[in-house]
């Protein structure tokens, strides 16, 4: 149920069903959607919607679907019911190519496995063809739609007759013609005519009794006489009679094929209501790809919780003059049941309320809305609407009295499936007796438990709706400080009328503000600037909340960072001890077998002299040996620890004089190296720049006037006079000097990773856009090493999602990617995995 009468007006859904039209092939669909109803029963709505979305899928996806000639004949059916009546020509033909369409529909549908378009498959259930129809009309019928010669043996010999006789007539005519003009009746340029159906020789009148024959017409000078020769006029008179005979014989077998076809008009009826369905479904779907809606989670219980709603209509008009709509997300559920939004004028609250009506009807007429896929809608039995001025004079209905009719209706006739949308609630009289009379309308249906978006300035209102259980405020947001509308709704609080500051930006007299502030009073102008401090610093709370938990999660991220590090090294340690006890053990049982050796050999010599010397000079070899290798190992862990207590020395010391002592310690080696190297003298080994490069090589021959010379796995030819020496000192500076680079490029490569994003968002871009950015992103992840990160594409139509994974494929270094889990997002992100 839906009030009152001029709903659709009201809401603009009338333009919604031009549209759609627009979008039609043929006077089938766009009948239906005249016919389109709102409806309460979430099993037809569910039916409706899916079927648009399942076309909707066809559109995108499917290249092949026919779309020939969606012809409407059903007047043409049902007008030969009656017996004696027959199909023209035409409408034979229009029969012929409409079913031929219906024919290709049902192979689409048969050739598609079962489960993918099932609700769609459904409509096709009802519907017959019957391949003896088709037969015949192939039979009488050509493709371009005239009757065969062969549709009957009587037609078939008419026409070969009428064949032969038009030639034979030709054929005479041209020769009198050319005798015509040899005579000099007739001009050399002249051609046969006809008239009246019938074949002529244009001659000048003054000639037009050189031939004997009759007169058929004449030129509108009266120069020219259209002459039909005697000695044909009797072939002439045959020819005409074939032809009345072909039409008998035509109308005979369009006759019989009517009666053939009378049986099957019912079922004829049912595959055209079919090709009706199916138009009107496809233009439906056409509108939905057009404004960008979808299929939503539907529920069944009276609940909307959208996200980025869009109007479709406010959508189309602001793309034309390349803007882009402010997207509407709200909650409608039984704890919160009304919404009461307040704020400026032309801030959009008006808008907002449209779109909730528009959008929620045009789903229970089943067509896709306009927003974010994760969103619910369900289904209200009711939805009454409240929305501009009713004024009648025929019917003495003032402004304020209609909103009261109005009012008295939803009153009476809501319940907890009822959906209301008030607009400028309680307007239309003095603020004080209509604002108290909005409160306690707006306290019974509360108390009714109706759903609803309620626009309204009253300040006693936002105060009922704070204090009420089941009423949440809502404001639409505006900039005081560029004192503009940002069309953005915003949920748990009221919003502020900024009337003073309006009218001060619009240049009213500032005695007039004073003179006005007096009047209403300060406490008043205070409550309504106290209410913008509280947003605004509502909005400074909510910015530091997000930045904090931003923060919290890089600790957070940091922390599991160091972790693994953490439990990565306990593990080195770990293997490391292993891998040196196992080392142990494995000396020592060298150690044993060599001892065992020694005994056993001496006392196979039974303690020979010479022999035992011998066995035991082996052992302390292998004894100083075994020391020896462990004195050395020893030394070296040694020297590492010295190492670090050096290091760690001189970064603790301090000081001019230790500074000073360094300085003079190390110039010395280097003053003892300058006296030793000569620039001038290269010899093979020396290390040598090219032209004064950067890059340093190695000598490794040299002659006269060429050197081989060896720049890292490089080996090249280049001409002597071109090296020039490199000291070690400076070799050493340049060594330093690429060691800080390195340690520099590695310190920004860890910052880098420490700051680099686990998620990209690439939602509502377009496709080179969103593409470069995930490009951009890959080539990060190689630099860094990452192992995985996420793409969030959505899941709209998919050409965003492909056109992510047809780039991926193409990258080497990516494992794989896959989509997330289903309660992460599912198909709307894709995660991917690096080598």
């Amino acid at each position: 149920m839906i009030y009152p009468e001029n709903f659709e007006t009201k809401l603009r859904f009338d333009k919604v069903r031009e549209l759609v039209k627009k979008q039609c092939l043929s006077s089938l669909g766009r009948d239906l959607v005249d016919e389109v109803r709102f409806s309460n029963s979430y099993k037809n709505v569910n039916r409706m919607v899916n079927e648009t979305n399942e076309f909707k899928t066809i559109c995108l996806e499917e290249e092949n679907f026919p779309l020939g000639y969606f012809i409407d004949v059903r007047g043409s059916l049902e007008k030969v019911r009656i017996d004696g009546t027959y199909l023209e020509l035409e409408e034979l033909y229009h029969l012929k190519r409409s079913l031929e369409s219906i024919s290709s529909i049902l192979r689409f549908f048969q050739k598609k496995e079962e489960g993918e378009y099932p609700y769609l498959m459904k409509l096709t259930g009802n519907v017959k063809m019957y391949p003896y129809i088709f037969d015949r009309l192939n039979g009488i019928i050509t493709k371009n739609g005239r009757i065969k010669d062969n549709a009957s043996a009587e037609l078939q010999q008419i026409r070969s007759s009428l064949i032969q006789k038009q030639s034979t007539i030709s054929k005479r005519m041209q020769s009198m013609l050319r005798a015509a003009q040899k005579e000099g009746w007739v001009d050399q340029d002249v051609a046969l005519s006809v008239r009246d159906g019938r074949i002529v020789i244009p001659m000048p009148s003054a000639h037009k009794r050189k031939i004997k024959g009759i007169v058929h017409d004449e030129s509108a000078t009266g120069k020219t006489s259209y002459i039909e020769p005697a000695e044909i006029v009797e072939t002439n008179n045959e020819i005409r009679e074939l032809e009345y005979a072909e039409r008998r014989e035509i109308i005979k077998i369009l006759q019989e094929f009517t009666a053939q076809l009378r049986p099957y008009i019912d079922d004829l009826f049912l595959a055209y209501e079919f090709m009706a369905k199916i138009d009107f479904i496809r233009a439906k779907a056409m509108f939905a790809i057009q404004v960008k809606a979808l299929l939503p989670k539907m529920v069944k219980t009276p609940t909307l919780l959208w996200e980025k709603a869009v109007h479709p209509l406010l959508f189309l008009t602001l793309q034309n003059e390349g803007r882009k709509v402010v997207p509407l997300s709200l909650q409608i559920s039984n704890e919160q049941r009304i919404i009461l939004i307040s704020g400026p004028n032309a801030g959009g609250k008006s808008v907002c309320l449209q779109t909730v009506g528009l959008l929620q009807y045009m789903f229970q007429c089943g067509f896709l809305v306009p927003m974010e896929e994760e969103s619910k809608i369900g289904i209200f039995d009711k939805i009454f609407i409240d929305i501009g001025d009713e004024q009648s004079i025929e019917n003495d209905l003032s402004t304020y009295s209609s909103h009261l009719m109005n009012m008295k209706h939803f009153l009476r006739h809501s319940d907890t499936d009822t959906l209301v949308l008030i607009d400028e609630f309680g307007t239309g009289t003095e603020p004080a007796l209509g604002g108290a009379i909005a409160e306690s309308i707006l306290d019974k249906l509360n108390r009714k438990k109706v759903c609803g978006v309620i626009t309204t300035h009253y300040s006693g209102l936002k105060h009922f709706a704070s204090e009420a259980e089941g009423i949440e405020n809502g404001a639409m947001l505006y900039d005081s400080h560029q004192m503009r509308p940002l069309f953005q709704l915003q949920v748990g609080k009221p919003g502020s009328s900024f009337a003073f500051e309006i009218a001060r930006k619009i240049g009213l007299p500032e005695e007039i503000l004073k003179d006005a502030t007096e009047k209403v009073g300060e406490d008043h102008i205070n409550f309504d600037k106290h209410l913008r401090d509280i947003v605004r610093d509502k909005r400074y709370w909510e910015s530091k909340r997000d930045k904090i938990r931003r923060n919290e999660k890089k600790l957070n991220q940091l922390v599991e960072q160091y972790d693994k590090e953490l439990k990565d090294a306990s593990k080195l340690r770990k293997d490391i001890i292993e891998k040196a006890q196992q080392e142990a053990k494995d000396l020592l049982q060298s150690a044993n077998k060599t001892i065992e050796k020694t005994i056993r050999e001496i006392k196979e010599s039974k303690a020979e002299k010479e022999r035992t010397k011998k066995v035991r000079k082996q052992f302390e070899e292998t004894k100083v040996q075994l020391t020896q290798a462990e004195l050395e190992e020893e030394e070296r862990i040694n020297r590492k620890i010295q190492k670090l207590k050096n290091r760690e020395k001189r970064k603790g010391q301090k000081g001019e004089a230790t500074e000073a002592t360094e300085k003079v310690s190390a110039s010395k080696p280097i003053a003892k190296a300058k006296k030793q190297f000569n620039p001038d003298v290269i010899e093979k080994g020396d290390m040598v720049k090219l032209d004064n490069q950067n890059t340093v090589g190695e000598v490794i021959e040299i002659n006269d006037k060429t050197a081989v010379v060896a720049f890292g796995s490089i080996l090249t030819s280049v001409k002597a006079k071109r090296l020039s020496k490199v000291s070690k000192s400076q070799l050493k500076k340049q060594e330093k000097t690429y060691n800080q680079t390195s340690a520099l490029v590695q310190e920004r490569i860890s910052k880098r990773k420490l700051s680099f994003r686990q998620d990209i968002d690439v939602r509502g871009m377009r496709g080179d856009e969103a593409l470069q950015i995930v490009m951009d992103h890959v080539d990060e992840a190689i630099m860094l090493d990452v192992k995985e990160f996420r793409i969030l594409h959505g899941t709209g139509h998919g050409i965003l999602r492909q056109l992510i994974r047809d780039y991926l494929q193409t990258v080497d270094l990516v494992r794989h990617f896959k989509d997330e889990r289903i309660q992460m997002g599912g198909s709307g992100i894709t995660v991917v995995t690096m080598e």
